[in-house]
């Protein structure tokens, strides 16, 4: 009980902090789940109903168009993943996730997380900061997208996400900044 206790606290102080007393009614909803490297846990067609705070581990969020594979997110520890607009929708995802390596997730189920958000305003707070810091992550990607040149989008992704650079193999962050791998390679080898 100690570890969720633990989990529910970091995670809450990644988006707001909450008292020990809600912190402690945040861990007795939170599962652990632990996924396989490789091991896809939110297949095309499932209905989110479960935000994944991800305690150790680095997960891909993608999705198939014209048979290619393309990722759309990459979230490590002390982030989420979601799929949100399934998840706020109750609709099948067209996003899938998988992970990148071993990873330790903590899930927590929508309704009943709703729930908590009912009877506390902190946590309610606390599932509010959730979703804008999952809004402004997607909105730094379409303006990464939209504004800047190949070199510029992978160097500024780069500052924002040192840790997806370093650990996620290239061919998924290359289809992440929407560029070839081959121009990603020439772009991190100082040729571009």
């Amino acid at each position: 009980m100690e570890k969720r206790y633990e989990i529910a606290k970091q995670f809450s102080n990644r988006y707001h902090p909450l008292s020990p007393e809600d912190a402690k009614v945040l861990s007795f909803i939170m599962e652990p789940l632990k996924v396989a490297k490789g091991e896809t846990f939110i297949k095309e067609g499932d209905v989110a109903h479960y935000i994944h705070y991800i305690e150790k581990g680095i997960v891909r969020q993608f999705y198939f168009k014209n048979k290619r594979d393309l990722t759309e997110h990459i979230s490590y520890e002390g982030q989420v993943a979601i799929c949100l607009e399934s998840y706020l929708l109750d609709e099948p995802t067209r996003l899938m996730a998988e992970a990148l390596e071993a990873t330790q997730i903590w899930r927590v189920e929508k309704e009943t997380f709703n729930q908590l958000t009912e009877k506390s305003r902190e946590i309610e707070l606390l599932y509010r900061k959730v979703f804008e810091s999952s809004l402004l992550i997607s909105q730094q990607k379409a303006d990464l997208l939209r504004f800047e040149t190949a070199h510029d989008r992978y160097f500024r992704y780069k500052e924002l996400h040192p840790e997806v650079v370093r650990r996620a193999p290239l061919i998924h962050i290359a289809s992440l900044l929407q560029m070839t791998p081959e121009t990603l390679s020439r772009i991190r080898s100082g040729r571009v």
